[in-house]
């Protein structure tokens, strides 16, 4: 089947609704005719202009809260990438008939984000509705008692916008209070002898996307060397205080026990006793002190990648098993082992370096595969700069890059 041939750029110019197209800097990018009817300007007169050069408020009126209310809806779109709708705006707009004579108008508008590939908001359609009358004067026939009501109504809904605006705050501050309880149970790896290792951890740019993921990097007494990442499922602080028990009980587990499925074994009933943690991911693994053998098992998780001096990049994929607490009671977890030689590069991370939004898994997984293969023989500094580049950042990510 082929496209159908809809012309968009005439459907947007015959559209009874006023709207603009926006860059993300709020910038007029185009403006239809019925946008152009409302605000009493020409194209050329919107186009290049910031937003609010279309309709400035009355300077000499203090009392117009169009222009904050408006920057603020926008910049929630920014921020969470989803549309925003505010009730009734006032705007004291220049006639342009009559320089410095101002009209009070009301008008009810409607933000909506357009997304990239990646996710993030590439442009903004604003859209205005004209409700001058029903807020001012009301419709023809309407009483008394039908105007204080609408008066009352929209002195809520700016109450309600002063809400909005102090819970965005109040996340806003929950958000750096888990990142930075996230940085404290996130410590740089251990020296680990003859090998390198790097980690990066990148906070997902939405306020409420945060502090689910979790890496640890550990030498045991045996010589070997343990590399475990998870993932809990929700996000705020909650997330960082589950994925802070269960990293920790993972660390001291992978110390006694007989290898990474066995771990997990412990972990799997350790996190059905804790209130959030069923259905995280985790995978292990355990290295040996030569570098050559690798032991690991998952747990619902994305695989780890292994690439090889030549640049040959694999999965190690053959011990996949469910989530944490997935299964109807605890069952024991397969475990495999990969060889490699000196010089191989182990990658592990959370799902948020490959998943984007729209997109098959598979296609996130061939990206990682071949940025690892392009760049495998960089330092593991520079290649973990590589790596976590990849990230849409729409949730948060975790990595670790091993130099075996």
């Amino acid at each position: 089947m082929t496209e159908p041939g809809i012309d968009y750029r005439a459907v947007f110019e015959a559209s009874p609704s006023a709207m603009l197209v926006l860059d993300a800097a709020f910038v007029i990018l185009d403006a239809n005719a019925a946008y152009q009817r409302l605000v009493g300007r020409t194209r050329d007169q919107l186009v290049g202009q910031y937003l609010f050069q279309a309709y400035p408020d009355n300077p000499y009126d203090g009392h117009g809260a169009g222009r904050d209310d408006m920057e603020s809806s926008l910049r929630r779109v920014l921020k969470t990438g989803c549309p925003d709708a505010v009730g009734p705006m006032r705007f004291d707009v220049e006639d342009p008939g009559r320089p410095g004579a101002f009209a009070e108008r009301y008008w009810s508008p409607i933000n909506a984000p357009v997304l990239d590939a990646d996710g993030r908001v590439a442009l903004i359609v604003h859209r205005l509705a004209e409700v001058t009358d029903l807020v001012v004067s009301g419709p023809p026939g309407i009483d008394d008692r039908r105007l204080q009501m609408e008066s009352e109504l929209y002195a809520r809904s700016r109450e309600l916008q002063r809400v909005n605006e102090w819970l965005r705050e109040a996340n806003a501050r929950e958000r750096q209070v888990a990142l930075t309880l996230q940085s404290a149970m996130l410590p740089a790896p251990q020296p680990m002898a003859h090998h390198q290792a790097a980690v990066r951890y990148r906070p997902a740019l939405n306020t409420l996307n945060v502090c689910g993921d979790w890496y640890d990097v550990t030498r045991l007494a045996t010589g070997d060397h343990a590399v475990a990442v998870g993932d809990v499922v929700g996000h705020g602080l909650a997330a960082a205080g589950v994925m802070g028990q269960l990293r920790s009980a993972l660390s001291a587990v992978i110390r006694v026990a007989n290898g990474p499925a066995a771990a997990l074994d412990v972990l799997d009933t350790y996190a059905r006793s804790v209130d959030g943690a069923l259905s995280s991911t985790a995978v292990q693994t355990v290295i040996a002190a030569d570098g050559r053998r690798i032991a690991y098992s998952s747990a619902g998780h994305p695989p780890p990648l292994l690439a090889d001096p030549d640049g040959t990049v694999r999965f190690l994929d053959r011990s996949t098993d469910p989530p944490l607490g997935a299964a109807p009671r605890p069952t024991p977890r397969p475990q495999a082992t990969a060889t490699c030689a000196g010089g191989a590069t182990l990658v592990l991370y959370t799902d948020g370096l490959i998943e984007r939004r729209g997109e098959d898994i598979d296609e996130g997984l061939r990206r990682l595969a071949d940025r690892l293969a392009e760049h495998h023989r960089h330092r593991v500094e520079d290649l973990a700069d590589a790596l976590i580049e990849l990230s849409a950042g729409t949730d948060d990510t975790a990595l670790v890059v091993l130099r075996l």
